[in-house]
């Protein structure tokens, strides 16, 4: 019996198609570079949808240059999907993560996120950096930013460990708000997509649209380094694994609210970044199974034990959903 690891690998490769629309361009200059970050099989496979996706679907994006960012320790995994990463035009590059960051959950894909814009300076006018979980839908043109804006995002999915606009800061984000220098007059309103709760900012870490010249995710990583070393927030990170688990977001925060004005930030529509199947996941105020205008949705972790009948749940494009039938549908099968 062939194993099933090796037959996903196997069709993920052999269903590579270069489409006539597309082409083969991706080693050439564009205005839009799409990063990423894996740290398992899994992730990987899930960039190769990524690509696949936006290769039919990009439109005039198709041909955008994928950077998959990984650490050293999974360079002799990625080798097995070494041709599905070349033929769609998935450039692998090796990030390092701090010693003292690893015990946080993400910390790798903070430091990632910011040597991939030192390394797309000069190169591209916008890098979008999105998380591997990603699927393109129809041409992402939000993605490529307006004159004068530096930052295009997402809302968190839902409140989390945030706070609701009408609250006053906890101990967690007071002492993080403090770390950062952060003032309440910088805060503002924005509204999660799960359950629409106003929430004060709290930006989603996985959907980030930036100038590469601008630094921001660099001073990401500078950010989270203050408040992974200060002692009073890493005791509360252990004493509530979500504070450990989105430390790294909350940083985020802090780093897009002191060196973004706030005219230059724009909020993505919510076609982007959609949540596919939220409310089977992780609970929600209403049903994500509408895909007839999402340009990019996230999966998560849904398709490795799905609905049996998730297919006849969706509501959208028939040939959208038969992709996703053909190529998502086979990881339930791993």
């Amino acid at each position: 019996m062939i194993p099933r690891r090796k037959t996903l690998v196997g069709s993920l490769i052999l269903g590579i198609l270069i489409f006539s629309n597309c082409g083969n361009r991706w080693n050439q200059s564009h205005p839009i570079i799409i990063g990423s970050y894996a740290v398992s099989d899994a992730q990987i496979e899930n960039i190769i949808l990524l690509a696949r996706s936006l290769r039919q679907f990009g439109g005039s994006y198709c041909d955008a240059p994928i950077w998959l960012y990984i650490d050293e320790g999974l360079q002799e995994d990625i080798s097995t999907y070494a041709s599905a990463l070349d033929s769609l035009g998935i450039r692998t590059r090796i990030s390092q993560t701090p010693e003292d960051a690893a015990w946080f959950y993400f910390a790798g894909k903070v430091f990632a996120a910011g040597l991939a814009e030192s390394e797309a300076r000069g190169k591209t006018d916008v890098l979008a950096w999105l998380d591997e979980d990603t699927i393109i839908l129809q041409e992402p043109g939000e993605l490529y930013l307006k004159r004068g804006i530096n930052l295009a995002y997402r809302p968190v999915m839902h409140q989390n460990i945030g706070l609701r606009y009408d609250e006053d800061p906890d101990a967690f984000w007071q002492r993080a708000l403090e770390k950062m220098n952060v003032s309440p007059d910088q805060l503002f309103p924005m509204v999660t997509p799960a359950d629409g709760d106003t929430i004060l900012p709290y930006f989603n870490a996985g959907c980030l649209i930036v100038r590469p010249e601008k630094g921001l995710l660099q001073q990401w990583g500078q950010y989270f380094e203050r408040l992974y070393q200060d002692s009073i927030l890493t005791r509360m990170c252990r004493e509530d694994i979500r504070k450990r688990i989105f430390i790294h977001q909350v940083a985020l925060t802090g780093a897009i609210l002191n060196n973004t004005e706030r005219d230059q930030i724009t909020e993505l529509s919510n076609r982007y970044n959609y949540p596919i199947f939220f409310e089977q996941m992780f609970g929600a105020r209403r049903r994500f199974n509408d895909i007839t205008d999402v340009v990019t949705f996230r999966h998560e972790s849904y398709w490795r034990d799905p609905a049996p009948d998730w297919a006849e749940q969706l509501i959208g494009p028939a040939d959208r959903i038969e992709w996703m039938q053909k190529h998502l549908g086979v990881q339930a099968q791993k």
